[in-house]
């Protein structure tokens, strides 16, 4: 089946590439009619770069979405976190990105490279393997492996277990091909190489640290979990930040769109999910992160780069452009605690606001006489209200801020500012790249008033992670705590705190020095970062450290990631029932809004089956159309419930594995 689509799509692949400023695909034989066989080795490989950001981009956000960090108000993706009603629209695209945009040429990658001696790119086609494939165990578990590259229309189905230790298995051989010297004359990696510009010790730190990842998801199983092997992979993986594996990213006026999916080519694969669209807004469990750890009280200074803001009480010149202005960090969506405007209005019912441009009159009708006092008393001093009987007419003046309905409701969700971000080619072309902030309208942009000042880790040209050395440092803590040796694994976690911050300082400091006027891309405050770290927000004692304070930080570095809600599972959320950790996850549960009775069939937090463990197979690829195959290694794949059982590294015996999947 994937043999299929892989001719197919690498023609699209090479038409479009030939638009792209990159200097990396001028090198076919016939550049106006590039096909499978002159494609050389250098124009493969960034594309498979470029790809892999469409794989993990909505992998990355709709895991989030499971991990509690996003609210969404999109369709499906809205119950991936308020109801977890789960829905089947949500898992095609990762499955599908992964197989046809990379998966589908790397056999082509590495069979050309094979013949030219090109030992370095034989082994970019393993790394992507075990990165993809590993992507698709953390979602589905049971999938085409051994088969899943061959010429089969329907390849047969391997269990988990066999497609995580191919991935391990991809990786040293990868570290091997790496080790050698490249035939004479053949493509050296720095030709086609756009994440580490052919540096191959920054490949073999990657391959060391995917295994210390890859690993890590084996501390449920007394048999198999290694702790001197992860720690011995993290002494070979990234050793600072300068050795941090990211996929540059651009805002340029120069990019194209691709010829798959129409999108920017330059862009972040996050942002393409997060921050594209205007549905997607910061949860209230990640802000109690950012404002509370530990219940310190203490706000983090990565609290207003991660959490966009909006300009308000805006007053407008006579010239039409914003004068004067406030800027408001957006609130958060709250939908496992209260959720009392979910409540109110349903799980996706969050409204966009609008700028007034003009005067705008809105009628209310409210019958609950409560509720009309209340809404009264919010308009006092804010804005001219007049009331006549059930009615409430509110007058938005221009330059303000307001949601175009009459539900009132709705009226005060300007307070919850969305994720989004333009790019060149999605809204503020005429501004130019360095203007990234979204707009409510074309007038709102033109008076100057901006709707979303965006987040770190999903702007258009933000750095996407790969892998980093604070990952590596949260994971040794967690190892070290595990071992019994909290000074080690304390001295760790603080690494990785400081880490991020130093990161993120770079980057902003980067951003700050080109030129961007946004003040969420300016550096933080020195000394707000030192008191950060010596506050209670921290744990300060080697003898009062607990997973929870390990996890929680690891939750707020990694941001938009797989590997959070990976995490998650390894610690059943909140059940607190892993070994004597306690609550790793505390207050993370089934919201109000809970509508997944027949996904989600266990009745206590301690059932597995509580809560979100895989996705279901897509229906028009893998379950309509080899549902044989999918069905002979798990007898439930087609079950509606399905989303509650665990993958093969989420079970603590290869028993319990057998017994979910009916064997």
């Amino acid at each position: 089946m994937m043999k299929i689509y892989k001719y197919i799509i690498l023609s699209c692949v090479f038409a479009f590439a030939m638009a792209s400023c990159n200097d990396w695909l001028d090198v076919n034989t016939d550049p106006d009619a590039p096909n499978n066989e002159s494609a050389l080795v250098a124009s493969r490989l960034p594309w498979i770069q470029k790809f892999w950001l469409y794989t993990s981009g909505p992998t990355n956000y709709r895991a989030s979405l499971a991990a509690g960090h996003y609210y969404s108000s999109g369709a499906n993706n809205f119950q991936l976190c308020a109801t977890w009603d789960l829905q089947a629209g949500t898992t095609t695209t990762s499955y599908q990105t992964w197989f046809v945009g990379v998966a589908g040429h790397l056999n082509d990658l590495y069979n050309k490279a094979e013949k030219e001696g090109a030992y370095h790119y034989m082994a970019m086609a393993n790394i992507f393997h075990a990165m993809g494939f590993m992507h698709m165990l953390d979602l589905y578990s049971e999938m085409p492996y051994t088969e899943a590259l061959s010429s089969s229309p329907v390849p047969s189905y391997d269990e988990g277990k066999v497609i995580f230790y191919g991935c391990m298995d991809k990786l040293d051989e990868a570290i091997a091909l790496l080790g050698k010297t490249q035939e004479q004359g053949a493509t050296y990696l720095s030709a086609g190489d756009m994440w580490n510009g052919g540096n191959v010790s920054q490949w073999i730190k990657l391959c060391n640290g995917l295994k210390a990842r890859f690993a890590i998801k084996l501390s449920k199983k007394a048999d198999l979990f290694d702790p001197a092997a992860i720690l011995d992979y993290i002494s070979k993986g990234p050793q600072s930040n300068a050795e941090n594996i990211l996929a540059p990213c651009f805002n340029s006026a120069s990019d194209a769109t691709d010829y798959l999916w129409g999108d920017p080519i330059m862009t972040n694969g996050n942002w393409d999910y997060v921050a594209y669209g205007s549905t997607q807004r910061v949860s209230q469990f990640l802000m109690d992160m950012l404002t509370n750890m530990r219940g310190s009280g203490v706000t983090d200074p990565r609290m207003s780069k991660i959490v966009p803001a909006t300009m308000s009480n805006i007053k407008l010149g006579s010239d039409g452009r914003v004068q004067s202005y406030e800027w408001l960090r957006s609130k958060a969506v709250d939908f496992y605690g209260p959720s009392t405007r979910l409540l109110a209005g349903g799980a996706n019912s969050i409204q966009q606001a609008t700028f007034a441009h003009q005067t705008e009159r809105i009628n209310y009708t409210i019958a609950n006489a409560a509720a009309r006092e209340a809404f009264i008393a919010d308009q006092q001093g804010n804005r001219p209200y007049e009331v006549n009987g059930d009615v409430v007419t509110v007058t938005y003046l221009p330059g303000s801020l307001y949601v175009n309905s009459p539900n009132y409701l709705y009226a005060g969700d300007t307070v919850y500012v969305n994720l989004r971000q333009n790019s060149t080619l999605t809204g503020n072309g005429s501004l130019g790249p360095m203007d990234m902030n979204w707009y409510y309208t074309t007038q709102a942009m033109n008076a100057g008033a901006v709707g979303s000042t965006g987040s770190f880790q999903t702007r258009p040209n933000s750095d996407q992670d790969i892998l980093t050395y604070y990952e590596m440092c949260f994971i040794k803590a967690e190892v070290y705590l595990r071992q019994g040796n909290s000074a080690m694994a304390l001295a760790a976690y603080k690494d990785g705190i400081q880490a991020h911050m130093n990161r993120m300082q770079t980057k902003l400091t980067e951003w700050r020095a080109a030129g961007y006027t946004n003040p969420d891309m300016w550096p933080m405050d020195a000394a707000e970062i030192t008191a950060y770290l010596n506050s209670a927000a921290v744990c300060q004692n080697a003898g009062e450290l607990t997973m929870a304070d390990i996890m929680l930080q690891k939750y707020i570095a990694m941001g938009c990631s797989v590997e959070t809600w990976n995490d998650m599972r390894r610690f059943n959320y909140s059940a607190g029932n892993v070994g004597s950790f306690g609550v790793v996850y505390p207050g993370y549960d089934r919201g109000p809004l809970f509508a997944g009775q027949a996904k989600l069939t266990g009745t206590s937090k301690t059932d597995p089956r509580y809560w979100q463990r895989r996705w279901r197979l897509p229906d028009n690829l893998e379950l309509n159309y080899n549902r044989i195959n999918a069905i002979e290694v798990n007898t439930r794949a087609l079950d509606i419930d399905i989303w509650s059982y665990p993958v093969w590294w989420d079970c603590a015996t290869d028993q319990e594995y057998q017994g979910y999947i009916g064997k």
